[in-house]
């Protein structure tokens, strides 16, 4: 069958069955700091089933932090849901702290908490950057996911970088845009993110504060279809600002710490035995659509779900649901 076909059954199926919701909230039954580093630590929680299928879910940003909401979208009865703060966020010390913090820390940070917590092998969920980190693990180590649960596909490619902090995701929000660039003068506008990141590294921390809520104020405002005032809100406090985009930008103007451009599709045949979902909003200005598109051609076993009628939040509807279905999907492996 071919890509093709495939993609508009799957696009029939998201359109046609009635939507799920999250499952009711449920507490953690354990959370614990485990020293990773000689200056990191990382926060990581329990919930569910200690007996359950473990899932270890890798948040957005990088920089964001988790949120008790993300064990909602497993069954409490059949999983183990494992959640952790990547380092420099979230409750890991130290905040915001850049040293000794790449794709590649967090990959093996990853392995620590499955053996630390005598895993062997796990599904990774994994949303936005989530994606990346997810990908970038499977690729290193195959042999320890069971699947993958995939949301709004980050590549961390140079043009996806470009769409959204220089030029393209700009069309769409000009208003917006209008408050992301109003920190940096004309004269540094060419490479918005170089000129960011020399102030979200500097001394003079009241330009850090501001291009600190600048930066987080322009990807929440377009992370969902119709604006979430709420989300913008969060953009606000400087705590969070700053750990968000200090992390964010570190990341980005260092590539992803790749060694070279589209890292993670040149990689792709080593997770080529996994199955996988991709679920990715139509209207994700964040993340487009073309890198789910791109990722599914070269990893057949990845189901493409696109939502006809989302963004780039995990907490859009359709989105939710597919999530939900993809993780009732694997319950049994």
């Amino acid at each position: 069958v071919s890509t093709q076909s495939t993609w508009e059954t799957n696009m029939s199926a998201v359109a046609t069955e009635a939507r799920r919701e999250l499952h009711p909230f449920f507490p953690s039954y354990d959370e614990a700091f485990l020293k990773v580093s000689g200056n990191h630590t990382i926060w990581y929680e329990q919930s569910g089933n200690p007996e359950g299928k473990p899932v270890v879910v890798l948040h957005g940003g990088p920089g964001g932090g988790s949120s008790p909401f993300y064990r909602q979208y497993f069954d409490p009865k059949v999983y183990r849901v494992i959640i952790f703060d990547q380092r420099g966020c979230g409750k890991s010390t130290p905040a915001a702290c850049l040293e000794n913090n790449t794709t590649w820390d967090s990959v093996r940070d990853i392995e620590v908490l499955r053996t630390h917590l005598k895993i062997d092998r796990w599904v990774v969920f994994g949303g936005s950057w989530g994606s990346t980190l997810a990908l970038a693990y499977a690729e290193t180590h195959p042999d320890r996911v069971k699947a993958l649960i995939l949301r709004g596909i980050f590549l961390l490619r140079h043009k996806e970088l470009h769409w959204f902090y220089q030029e393209g995701a700009s069309y769409i929000f000009p208003d917006a845009w209008e408050k992301f660039i109003a920190p940096i003068p004309p004269a540094e506008r060419n490479h918005l993110m170089s000129a960011y990141h020399r102030r979200l590294t500097g001394t003079d921390e009241a330009a850090k504060n501001e291009c600190a809520r600048a930066w987080a104020g322009w990807e929440m405002t377009t992370s969902r279809l119709h604006v979430d005032p709420e989300l913008v809100a969060k953009a606000e406090g400087d705590e969070f600002a700053v750990i968000f985009s200090r992390i964010e930008c570190h990341y980005f103007v260092n590539a992803g710490f790749f060694d070279h451009d589209g890292a993670l599709l040149t990689n792709a045949h080593k997770i080529q035995n996994i199955p996988g979902v991709i679920v990715q909003g139509r209207y994700d200005l964040v993340c487009p659509a073309y890198s789910a598109w791109d990722l599914h051609k070269v990893w057949p076993k990845g189901e493409l779900k696109m939502i006809p009628d989302a963004g780039h939040s995990c907490k859009e509807p359709g989105i939710v649901s597919e999530l939900v279905k993809a993780a009732e999907k694997f319950s049994d492996l």
